[in-house]
């Protein structure tokens, strides 16, 4: 029976939109690679090229990157050196992962919300299109950026449940624990 603790129906739901964002971006690398290789055949078997086709491939690549992260972060998929960590209790791992949302994952994602800001909201100011004659909304392309943030702080938030629940000797979903050891 699902657990009725508010921490871990918010965990549950905040997970849960990482990985439908997660899946539903996974999809856009399927298209991705049929686009490129009509890209290719067109440009060398036909001589065609689209300047619309390119920079779409190019959108997609960003919003898989962008929008990925959260998942990313999510399935524990960045890269880390974890010579030391991977020896460490659960509970050991949680208190760093604890310590790198809050003291790094929130203020670089913050920084990154602030600093870009003026970026885009220059580029929606002029409605900013493609220089080359493609794809007229490189303004919507900018802000997938702070979409970026907005999926990092959601799953920053679920991260910060998760490793609560750990370090309090619990498991932070119903099914078995994140980390095989025992708490």
């Amino acid at each position: 029976m699902p657990s009725t603790n508010p921490e871990r129906v918010l965990l549950r739901r905040l997970d849960g939109l990482t990985d439908a964002v997660g899946r539903t971006i996974a999809w856009l690398v399927i298209a991705m690679m049929l686009i490129q290789f009509a890209i290719v055949v067109l440009r060398y078997a036909f001589g065609v090229h689209s300047i619309v086709m390119q920079e779409s491939v190019m959108y997609m690549h960003a919003a898989v990157f962008l929008l990925g992260a959260a998942w990313t972060l999510r399935h524990d998929g960045h890269v880390r050196v974890d010579i030391f960590y991977r020896t460490l209790s659960a509970r050991r791992r949680a208190a760093i992962d604890l310590a790198g949302t809050l003291l790094l994952l929130f203020p670089v994602t913050l920084f990154i919300a602030v600093s870009s800001f003026d970026y885009i909201r220059g580029s929606w100011a002029i409605l900013e299109r493609s220089p080359d004659g493609g794809i007229p909304g490189v303004f919507l392309l900018k802000s997938l950026i702070l979409v970026m943030v907005a999926l990092l702080l959601i799953q920053g938030v679920a991260q910060v449940i998760r490793q609560v629940l750990i370090l309090r000797g619990q498991t932070p979903n119903d099914g078995p624990p994140d980390h095989p050891e025992v708490l």
